[in-house]
């Protein structure tokens, strides 16, 4: 069982760059994203780093009583946004084009934490993993994720 964070692997971002994605899922008059409907919250951001947690709601779950596998791979991608974003000093478009998810144990009436991280970056494209365990340390699942990266916007004429 891995009770530390990786956060100290990955550099502090800059003022700017905090500035730019301390608004990540947070939600603002009618903008709701889909993560927002999950409980999906931001505990930590470094440059190629993201640590997100997912509170256990009994929405959640499946007709077991376990967690629905939905529910985490949608932290599982979702974890990868910032870690990949906030090495770009202007805004990109970006998304998945291939996920793996891997289901280790069970979730039952357990918070989620998240822990996503860039492996490598080409010019397009950017290579990811996360690890999930609940919060007493569990590790439930991992992904391994693609991610293509668009040009930033032209600018406004």
């Amino acid at each position: 069982m891995r009770k530390t964070w990786r956060a100290d692997e990955f550099d502090l971002l800059s003022p700017s760059v905090m500035r730019r994605w301390s608004s990540f899922l947070k939600e603002e008059g009618d903008r709701r994203w889909f993560p927002n409907l999950l409980g999906i919250e931001v505990e930590e951001l470094r440059r190629d780093y993201a640590r997100l947690r997912m509170p256990w709601s009994n929405d959640l779950n499946q007709s077991g009583g376990l967690m629905h596998g939905g529910a985490i791979a949608t932290l599982i991608d979702t974890a990868v946004v910032p870690a990949i974003g906030t090495a770009y000093p202007d805004d990109r478009p970006f998304s998945t084009i291939e996920m793996s998810v891997r289901y280790t144990q069970p979730v039952r009436k357990e918070d989620l934490v998240a822990e996503g991280w860039v492996l490598r970056r080409g010019k397009r494209v950017v290579f990811c993993e996360v690890e999930v365990r609940t919060a007493a340390g569990v590790t439930v699942a991992t992904g391994d994720l693609i991610y293509v990266v668009g040009s930033p916007p032209a600018p406004a004429s």
